[in-house]
């Protein structure tokens, strides 16, 4: 007898809690094997394609491209094994929900049905045996029984949106479904929780908002204005009633009182979700948290220039300006580890870390990320440069990972590809410093005791003030310049 198997977006690591559908790879209908991956998601940190841990007919999808889940939110429904004999397995027409056989553990599939590869979240054999349940249904539809003896029926249209197994309770109000707004005591229509997590911070109760998402889906932003308008008010924590059918919370009738953004005639509102999202939280909490100062010095790259040119003219394949670079951060973090560290506030304790990480900043249509070269200080320059290259096309292509994005113990941040001589960076938390680098261009300099046109360049850095003080930090930064402008200086250290 086929079974109905239910499969949740995974937990894809990384404290990560939601994801975004980018686009589907299966179809309802559609037969698919262990471990084939069904549907490609994007995250706070890299594009994924999650792999379906069940082999069979796929009989409901969860989520339209572009609705966001949270972790633990139904994905896709697999039918697995033999349907019975004369068992319908057709769906009754608009249905929403997808039946669940009343099983128990002898009807599992066998364990050479379960997924051999694993994702953080699930594992490798058979499902557990699951009890049976009751999704809430909207209003005025009802749900008969199973015939004993039959397969339930399963759906033939994709479900736009669906709630967390057993439902999930906002501050210990009723369950959550995605099926639209209810008044009174019924379900919230909120899928995300960190909208949930800022309603509850803040006392704010959720069955009065009219949702601005999908079928009266309730949104961060929805909430941020209602927080916006109950401050306008004299700090009410409860959102004021919204208009019938509104999908906009109204406007206060005193136009002193409304939100900046409203009283200034409104606006095109974009959601911080996604990579744009994550870089403004983690550069929100390096101003919060780190003491940052920075110091900047205007070097004469002519010679690192020249020695560059020189590399790549006596064959072998081209060594990289971001290469070079590298190579003399990491020797002058060798000299300097303080800056190669991170601080641990509930110790109270300076860790410094013995290898080094080295994270560098990169434009993408995406957004800014970072990715990560392992163990750089154990580079040369050919294999930084190889490295340096496989992280870019990476990025650019959206295939980077989770962990190819995190873990860095200091960034490099060239600038300079965009046109601009200086910038005062912000650290990439919980790093304890980054150096930026600006263009490289012709400018009078004294050489020699005489004027003459060179290749300048001016650096920055900003470094955790409480990691080291300004003697530190400014040695490091002369050291690299020293190396900029005397290559020959690295090979003391080589």
């Amino acid at each position: 007898m086929a079974q109905v198997l239910e499969f949740k977006l995974p937990d894809l690591g990384e404290g990560l809690t939601e994801a975004e559908i980018v686009r589907w790879l299966v179809q309802v209908g559609d037969v698919v094997a262990v471990d084939q991956p069904v549907v490609e998601v994007e995250t706070a940190k890299a594009m994924v394609e999650v792999p379906c841990p069940y082999g069979g007919v796929v009989t409901a999808r969860f989520g339209e491209e572009g609705t966001e889940l949270p972790v633990g939110a139904p994905l896709i429904t697999v039918a697995v094994g033999a349907p019975a004999s004369g068992a319908d397995t057709t769906a009754p027409a608009g249905s929403r929900t997808p039946a669940r056989p009343a099983g128990n553990a002898a009807e599992e599939p066998e364990a050479s049905e379960g997924s051999g590869n694993v994702l953080v979240g699930y594992g490798t054999g058979a499902p557990p045996a699951r009890r049976p349940r009751v999704r809430p249904q909207p209003p005025g539809t009802t749900t008969p029984p199973p015939a004993s003896g039959s397969a339930p029926a399963a759906p033939a249209q994709d479900t736009h949106l669906a709630a967390p197994a057993g439902g999930t309770r906002v501050g210990g109000d009723a369950p959550v479904n995605g099926d639209g707004p209810v008044n009174g005591d019924g379900p919230v229509p909120v899928i995300s929780p960190l909208v949930r997590r800022l309603a509850r911070e803040n006392g704010l109760d959720l069955r009065e908002l009219t949702g601005s998402g999908p079928d009266g889906l309730i949104l961060r932003a929805d909430v941020e204005y209602a927080l916006r308008a109950a401050a306008a008010q004299g700090g009410r924590t409860t959102a004021p009633q919204p208009e019938p059918q509104a999908r906009v919370a109204a406007q206060p009738a005193d136009p002193a009182k409304a939100p900046a953004s409203t009283a200034l005639g409104g606006g095109t509102r974009v959601p911080l979700k996604g990579v744009r999202g994550a870089v403004a939280d983690k550069l929100s909490r390096s101003r919060r948290e780190i003491p940052d100062a920075t110091c900047w010095v205007d070097a004469d790259a002519t010679e690192l220039m020249r020695a560059r040119a020189a590399m790549n003219a006596a064959g072998g394949p081209k060594i990289s300006l971001l290469a070079l670079l590298a190579r003399i951060c990491t020797a002058a973090l060798a000299r300097y580890p303080e800056l190669n560290s991170t601080v641990d506030l509930a110790a109270r304790e300076v860790v410094r870390l013995d290898h080094v990480h080295l994270g560098f900043a990169a434009q993408t249509e995406r957004g800014l990320v970072v990715p990560v070269v392992r163990d750089a200080h154990a580079r040369d320059a050919e294999g930084l440069t190889a490295e340096f290259a496989r992280l870019t096309e990476a990025a650019r292509a959206g295939t980077l990972t989770p962990g190819e994005l995190t873990g860095g113990t200091f960034t490099l941040n060239n600038y300079g590809v965009f046109g601009v001589d200086g910038s005062t960076p912000i650290i990439n938390h919980p790093e304890a410093a980054m150096l930026g680098v600006g263009r490289i261009v012709p400018k009078p300099w004294v050489h020699e005791g005489e004027l003459a046109v060179r290749q300048v360049v001016q650096l920055s850095l900003t470094f955790d003030h409480r990691v080291c003080d300004g003697g530190t930090a400014g040695g490091f930064l002369r050291y690299v310049a020293d190396c900029v402008e005397q290559p020959a200086v690295l090979l003391r250290t080589l």
